[in-house]
């Protein structure tokens, strides 16, 4: 399809009529929408406001009125507002005045169940330390040091099958569900 000086002329008489798209594609013939969008463009024609239903003013919702607090027991937020700022653990927290007083208890520092030993304190012979051309599947890949110093080592102990470490740095890697759910709630 070719877009003659006749087409063209009905093109930009439909478009100025205010006619979208697809109905000046309609009144064309063999032309789709996307065509017309594009002859549009490159003929520079001026875009048109669009009719009515979209300019109207949007209005604000009204504010929802202030919640009154009837209760005599303290909300979370105010027993938090009375326990803020944070002392140090070993001092008691104050205790809110009321029917119901809460009184909060220090903190104490949680200590992991399992402290394993750092990778550090693992001594590797260097008969079994392995570099990345000489790992394999049976192979422990616990990277040891920095990766961009000349001394970087992978642990390269005997794994178990369809595990990439060996038993003490799969002690390392994975935590058993409970520990992590206990640490997570305390």
């Amino acid at each position: 399809m070719s877009w003659t000086a006749e087409r063209v002329e009905l093109l930009t008489k439909l478009w100025a009529d205010g006619l979208s798209a697809s109905q000046i594609a309609g009144e064309l013939g063999n032309v789709t929408r996307n065509a017309v969008i594009g002859k549009v463009h490159r003929l520079g024609l001026s875009g048109r406001a669009k009719s009515g239903g979209g300019a109207t003013k949007t209005r604000k919702a009204p504010a929802p009125a202030a919640r009154v607090v009837t209760s005599t027991k303290p909300t979370v937020a105010e027993a938090i507002a009375a326990v803020a700022p944070t002392p140090s653990p070993r001092q008691v927290q104050p205790t809110i005045a009321g029917a119901n007083a809460l009184k909060v208890e220090p903190i104490e520092a949680i200590q992991p169940e399992i402290s394993p030993v750092p990778s550090s304190d693992l001594f590797i012979p260097v008969s079994e330390r392995a570099s990345i051309l000489t790992l394999n599947e049976r192979t422990c890949k616990w990277p040891i040091g920095d990766p961009s110093s000349d001394d970087f080592y992978f642990c390269g102990r005997q794994s178990d099958a369809g595990t990439p470490y060996c038993a003490h740095h799969r002690s390392i890697a994975y935590q058993p569900v409970s520990d992590r759910r206990n640490r997570r709630a305390s």
